[in-house]
């Protein structure tokens, strides 16, 4: 098992797949890993050599942010709005939705199971 990034990556599947795994890189910037660390697409990791493994790692560590570099800069910029108190770091803050999104009905992905209301009947 090939582990890039801190994480381990599955064996039996195409590269460019296997590298999906790794938070932070899609399918488009996987595909652009293989091409820059010279990997068709069709190969899978376990008939990857020890070099060609440590090329995509060195590719990736060099030239791309990924994993806990990635979270950690997110969640700054998140800690940095709610500082400012700018409505979408009040957003965050509150667990709601941040992007306009209706509140009255849905949003319970953000805003958690439903609270009953103590007397409310319709």
């Amino acid at each position: 098992m090939a582990r890039i990034a801190g994480v381990n990556i599955p064996t039996n599947k195409r590269v460019e797949i296997a590298l999906t795994y790794i938070h932070g890189i899609g399918p488009a910037m996987a595909k652009e890993i293989c091409e820059k660390a010279s990997i068709t697409a069709e190969r899978r990791v376990a008939d990857l050599s020890d070099a060609e493994v440590l090329k995509v790692r060195e590719t990736i560590d060099g030239d791309y942010m990924v994993e806990g570099d990635l979270r950690r800069d997110t969640a700054v910029n998140i800690k940095r709005l709610m500082d400012l108190g700018l409505y979408r770091g009040l957003r965050h803050r509150r667990g709601l939705p941040v992007r306009g999104q209706r509140t009255h009905t849905n949003a319970r992905t953000r805003k958690g199971p439903a609270k009953a209301i103590a007397g409310k009947k319709k």
